[in-house]
């Protein structure tokens, strides 16, 4: 029998043609608040504040012009000279056609595509990562100019990177909650801030300074475009075992949401003032996480959101098609709206909102807040205020699109996110004018469809690697070896050898696309897919001298054979890098570019993969034979781990400066409990304070500077990873066995010495969340 699921995503995807077929009939967007017919409504009158142009619109609709409202393809009111709007656009790294909003079958064919994410991750450059975010909203408004994007649109994913196996692992920015944070809140700010034409230098740490034509123009509630943190929250799973993200409940302790889970989006709220959160398919603890009340009211209340709150594609459905929590369709409808879910990705709120009013499990009025959280954020992005060519973005058209400085940017992200993991005896990088010939053996050496992961539009060039190496040394050749990634085959495989043996320098590029991992697909396996492994050692074993092998993939890889055989003297991580990989991998190996990147997640054994995927839990359980998740919490053997990255030449850091006791005292009201227990028996006899509000508010008189020098005592000029990490003290069950609280990308010449200073808050650094998630400060030695 053909499930129920089947017809919603029918449905919606022929709803989404049918605006894609209006949206394509203009090649300027459509607009409301026309003159002269319909200008003169109170909502289109800018002198009133949103919540009151919000107001008046709401008043003015019918019920059903109300429901019409309710899902991605919102309906029209010709009445009202309101015409169609598209919520679901996306740009995860670049200007992506996965949603309707979307379409290059336009005057405009491409757009610039950046590294995937867990790749720009890997430069640990907030500056960088703000520059992405400003560089495709530059490319999005554009579009939009052109009719063919919308306003709003459903990135970052900031889902920690849990499980190594996940398909959308690299989507996110990995596994460390900070990272994840920080990547958020810069893409975010990037990505949605209200900027005016200005030329501004802007240096990333590394390489040149990319111009960057926008500056802020204050916070006035304004947006250029609207971002989505996305997947609220505890998703990260696919399809493993008997478990679907459709239908997966994920059990999550108290302990592990509090400094594991939702870091991440409290961040992107309060911090970034992300202007939309997407809920998850997943339930929690067993509620549905659109369904879950007290979830999304925490993030309005406790965060401050301001936004509107959309489930991910047909997730309203899952509640009772799926997961089968409420027992009709209308219940489901009712819980996601008094949940706070404000608009639905598919049809499921049409044609099942009048129904659920009718039968009283819903109310008009709980619509209607959902609609003012709607016209909000569309009255915050100027869709009401006229016509959008009159307007601070009017003059954004194609040639802002795939734009040099673009360009530029996608290769420096590209660049500083390439992770070099082995280079024995400095094999790298090669001397352009000593490599009389070289071969390039690997499926993904030459293939341009697989360069930006998942969520890639249509690049502005298509260039492979083999090509971008070509350029280097002209007697070059190349084979597949394999007839694609899963290699099922070894027929490839001599003549892979036979070019091994007659070249100077071998290439081998091995690893994963987007048929080994990818939306709604996870891996079961870490090692190299089908015969990969068997290819890279027939490879070595033929070649004159050590191979270099690139390994493609956002997902960690169990490499451990090549990692200990001397016949492979490096190995490169480049991931996903976007149109410009090529041209940065060719950079990095004949030494025109020092690489720096640093691995945002660990790399595991294949003896991983006997650890269930659907086990939520991050701390380590002995008594269960369970080793813990990411580089915080696991105790196992690891291939590579987190912030692994070398470079050409050699760095030296030291510490400089940095206290040796803090006292909490201050911290402290004076008739709080602690205070008292403080007095009578001295901090040496308690283990941890817990924050509250009122101590929170006395946090900046710990605040204290970690100043480092940093030297670079090498012959090349490079850019190095600052990390720095707290190990505190074990007075509660489950401390991290380390925690990152600190990093900066700084950029040394050779023989040069450099200060950095890190601002550490010891109420956000060096705290840890008890077993019944309260954040507490331990004291002790840190």
């Amino acid at each position: 029998m053909k499930h129920p699921q089947l017809t919603l995503i029918s449905l919606l995807f022929f709803a989404s043609a049918i605006a894609e077929t209006f949206k394509n009939l203009d090649s300027h967007p459509q607009f409301p608040c026309k003159p002269p017919h319909f200008s003169s409504y109170p909502f289109c009158n800018v002198s009133l504040s949103i919540k009151q142009r919000a107001i008046s619109l709401v008043s003015l609709l019918t019920l059903t012009e109300k429901i019409g409202q309710l899902s991605n393809t919102a309906a029209s009111v010709p009445r009202l000279g309101i015409p169609p709007y598209e919520w679901w656009s996306e740009s995860l790294h670049g200007i992506a056609d996965n949603g309707p909003g979307v379409s290059f079958n336009g005057s405009i064919s491409s757009a610039t595509s950046f590294p995937q994410v867990i790749v720009s991750a890997a430069s640990f450059n907030r500056t960088l990562w703000y520059e992405i975010g400003s560089a495709v909203a530059v490319e999005a408004r554009a579009m939009y100019n052109g009719g063919q994007a919308g306003l709003t649109f459903w990135a970052p994913n900031i889902n920690v990177f849990r499980d190594p196996r996940w398909g959308r692992g690299q989507e996110t920015p990995g596994e460390d909650p900070k990272v994840v944070s920080e990547y958020g809140v810069e893409f975010v700010r990037g990505f949605q801030e209200n900027r005016k034409r200005k030329v501004l230098k802007r240096r990333f740490g590394d390489g040149d300074g990319v111009d960057a034509r926008y500056d802020d123009d204050g916070d006035d509630g304004k947006l250029m475009l609207s971002a989505c943190c996305k997947h609220f929250t505890a998703y990260d799973l696919e399809k493993w075992g008997n478990f679907t993200r459709y239908d997966f409940n994920a059990v999550v302790t108290e302990q592990d949401m509090e400094d594991t889970y939702q870091p991440p989006f409290q961040s992107c709220i309060r911090d970034g003032k992300a202007s939309c959160l997407m809920c998850s398919y997943n339930a929690v603890n067993g509620v549905p996480a659109c369904a879950q009340e007290d979830l999304l009211k925490k993030a309005r209340v406790e965060w401050g959101f301001e936004g509107y709150i959309t489930s991910d594609c047909d997730a309203v459905a899952t509640i009772f098609e799926y997961q089968g929590y409420t027992k009709s369709p209308e219940e489901a409808v009712a819980d996601a709206i008094k949940a706070g879910v404000d608009i639905n990705c598919g049809t499921y709120m049409l044609r099942n909102t009048k129904s659920a009013i009718v039968k009283g499990k819903v109310t008009e009025e709980q619509v209607d807040q959902a609609l003012l959280n709607l016209f909000a954020v569309q009255l915050r992005l100027g869709l009401f205020d006229g016509d959008p060519r009159e307007g601070l973005y009017a003059k954004l058209g194609s040639n802002d699109i795939c734009s040099s400085d673009h360009r530029k940017l996608a290769l420096e992200a590209a660049r500083q996110g390439i992770v070099l993991l082995k280079n024995d005896h400095k094999l790298l990088p090669l001397k352009k004018n000593h490599v009389s010939s070289l071969a390039i053996v690997g499926p993904m050496a030459n293939n341009i469809s697989n360069m930006g992961g998942t969520y890639t539009g249509k690049p502005c060039q298509r260039k492979t690697l083999f090509t971008e190496l070509l350029k280097y040394v002209k007697k070059t050749s190349y084979v597949s070896g394999c007839s694609d990634v899963s290699c099922d085959s070894d027929n490839g495989f001599g003549e892979a050898v036979a070019i091994a043996k007659g070249a100077d320098f071998v290439i081998v590029v091995a690893g994963l696309d987007l048929s080994q991992e990818t939306e709604d697909k996870d891996r079961v396996s870490l090692s190299l897919p089908g015969k990969q492994k068997d290819l890279v050692s027939s490879v070595a074993a033929a070649s004159k001298k050590p191979v270099i092998l690139v390994l493609t993939g956002g997902g960690p890889v169990d490499v451990t054979f090549a990692k200990t055989d001397p016949r492979i003297g490096s190995i490169i991580w480049i991931g996903y890098p976007g149109e410009t990989g090529g041209q940065a991998l060719a950079e990095i190996i004949f030494g025109d570019f020092n690489p720096g990147g640093k691995l945002p997640m660990t790399w595991y054994p294949e003896s991983f993969t006997d650890v269930a995927m659907s086990d939520m839990h991050m701390r380590a359980d002995s008594s269960r034979g369970y080793p813990g998740r990411t580089y915080r919490f696991y105790t196992g053997p690891q291939v590579y781990s987190f912030g692994t990255g070398l470079s050409y030449t050699k760095f030296d850091y030291k510490i400089t400066s940095a206290p040796t006791r803090l006292s909490l005292s201050e911290l402290l009201p004076q008739q709080s409990s602690h205070k008292k227990l403080l007095q009578q028996h001295g901090e040496e006899q308690l283990r941890y304070l817990q924050l509250d509000d009122a101590m929170v508010n006395s946090c900046e008189t710990l605040r204290f500077n970690v100043q480092v020098n940093v030297s670079n005592a090498g012959e090349i000029d490079g850019s190095h990873v600052l990390m720095m990490f707290s190990k505190m003290p074990p007075v509660i069950s489950g401390v991290p066995e380390k925690q990152l609280i600190g990093f900066d990308r700084v950029h040394v010449r050779s023989n040069e010495v450099i200060e950095t200073v890190f601002m550490i808050d010891p109420c956000k650094h060096l705290i840890v969340a008890n077993d019944v998630g309260k954040r507490v400060i331990p004291l002790g030695i840190h």
